[in-house]
C-alpha cells in the first residue's frame, strides 16, 4: 500500500494494514448533511480504532472537522469525535484553527462561520515536531546558557562550567489558527470534488509532524491532496478512496507532483 491510491472502505482496507504502520494522517472526513459524497457515508467509530492500530507510537493524525447546524443548532460533531479519539486511546496534542479568509457569507441571526476544526491527536508523546517559524515583531534578547567542558593545562584533568551570553531571537513558533483560503488553487482542475482541501494546509501539517521518508497517510483521500503534498516534500504516502472517480483524479495530481531537491 505504500506509495499508491486503494479504493475501497477505508475501515474495510486498513482492516489488512498492519499494527503500528503509519507516521502521519492528515485527513478530513464527511461530517454531518454538509457533504454529499456520491451517497457514500462512512463509520467513524470504526474508522477511529483502526487509526489509533494503524499508527505507530508517537505518531500523529491530523482531524480537519466543522459542524452542521441543524434547526439553529450546531451538531457538536466536532466535538463528539475528538472525545472519542480521546476514549480509545490517543492524545488530544493540540486543537487548532484552520480560518477561512473567504469563507462562504450567509444569511442568518448569527456571526457567519469562518473556520474549521483541526484536532492533533497523537498516540503519546509526538516523536516529530518541526515547528513552523514566523518572524517576531520585536526581536527579544535572550540569556542562554550553556555547559562547556574545558581541558587542564596537563590535559590529565577537565572540568565543567556554565557560560552565560546573550542571544537576539529574532523568530517565534507558528501560533496554532492557521489562515487559507477555501476554493480551486491556481492549476487544480479538482471541482468536482465537493470538499477541496488546502494544498498548504496538507503541506504544513506534513512539515510539522514528520520527516522527510515517514509514511504520510489519507484514509478519505479524496482528490488526493495529503498524497501529492507528502510526494513533494519527501515523504512516502499511503491514500484509500471509496469513489473510482476520485481515485482517477487523486492518482492524476500524484502522478504531476514534484519532490524537493536537495
Amino acid at each position: 500500500m505504500i506509495n499508491s491510491i486503494v479504493q475501497g472502505d477505508c475501515r474495510e482496507v486498513m482492516e489488512t494494514m498492519p499494527d503500528n504502520y503509519i507516521d502521519l494522517t492528515v485527513t478530513s472526513p464527511p461530517y454531518d448533511n454538509l457533504r454529499s459524497y456520491n451517497g457514500y457515508s462512512f463509520d467513524f467509530e470504526g474508522i477511529a480504532r483502526q487509526l489509533y492500530r494503524v499508527t505507530k507510537e508517537g505518531g500523529v493524525v491530523v482531524w480537519v472537522v466543522g459542524d452542521a447546524t441543524i434547526k439553529g443548532s450546531e451538531t457538536g460533531t466536532s466535538f463528539k469525535q475528538a472525545l472519542y479519539f480521546k476514549e480509545i486511546g490517543f492524545n488530544l496534542h493540540d486543537t487548532m484553527i484552520w480560518y477561512k479568509l473567504n469563507a462562504m457569507p450567509l444569511t442568518h441571526n448569527r456571526y457567519d462561520p469562518s473556520f474549521e476544526y483541526m484536532f492533533v491527536f497523537s498516540k503519546g508523546n509526538p516523536k516529530t515536531f518541526n515547528p513552523i517559524m514566523e518572524n517576531t515583531i520585536y526581536p527579544r534578547l535572550i540569556k542562554k546558557r550553556e555547559l562547556e567542558t574545558k581541558s587542564s593545562i596537563d590535559k590529565n584533568s577537565q572540568s565543567r562550567q556554565r557560560n552565560e551570553h546573550t542571544i537576539c531571537k529574532k523568530e517565534k513558533y507558528l501560533k496554532n489558527i492557521w489562515s487559507y483560503s477555501v476554493g480551486i488553487e491556481p492549476g487544480r482542475k479538482t471541482n468536482k470534488h465537493p470538499a477541496i482541501f488546502p494544498e498548504k494546509l496538507a503541506n504544513d501539517h506534513i512539515l510539522s509532524w514528520s520527516n522527510p521518508g515517514d509514511l504520510v497517510f489519507d484514509p478519505m483521500c479524496g482528490s488526493g491532496t495529503t498524497c501529492k503534498m507528502a510526494v513533494e516534500n519527501n515523504r512516502n504516502y499511503s491514500g484509500i478512496e471509496i469513489s473510482e472517480e476520485y481515485c482517477k483524479i487523486a492518482r492524476q495530481r500524484i502522478s504531476q507532483a514534484q519532490p524537493q531537491l536537495f
